[in-house]
């Protein structure tokens, strides 16, 4: 399971991938797509990045192009995955959420039929 910079970032790359396999990105371009209240900077980027390869990701392949360091990220079958795994994850959340409250109202419910006949 991601942490959420770890998601936001996997999120990123996924969006720069754009459906294909693999894709040429700098880090930079990782950056603009982050949210800008959690001041990423291009060392955490590139640990986030590391971190999400040796989870099997992605692969990721250092390059120098005029100078600019760029990554040549191509997409594994949980990079790939990503969007429908994280959807599985919010309805299992939701799902959670529903079956937590519905629990209570039928409580609630119950408690008031068993005061009013033991009343």
């Amino acid at each position: 399971m991601l942490n959420k910079q770890e998601n936001e970032v996997m999120n990123a790359v996924y969006e720069m991938c754009d459906g294909k396999d693999s894709c040429l990105v700098s880090s930079l371009e990782i950056m603009s797509i982050l949210p800008q209240k959690r001041n990423y900077t291009r060392e955490k980027v590139d640990k986030i990045l590391r971190s999400l390869e040796l989870d099997d990701y992605f692969d990721l392949i250092e390059t120098d192009r005029k100078g600019e360091k760029l990554y040549v990220i191509t997409l594994h079958q949980n990079g790939i995955a990503y969007k429908r795994t994280a959807q599985q994850m919010r309805r299992n959340l939701t799902f959670k959420i529903c079956l937590a409250i519905g629990s209570a109202v039928i409580t609630f419910v119950v408690g008031l039929i068993l005061r009013g006949i033991f009343s």
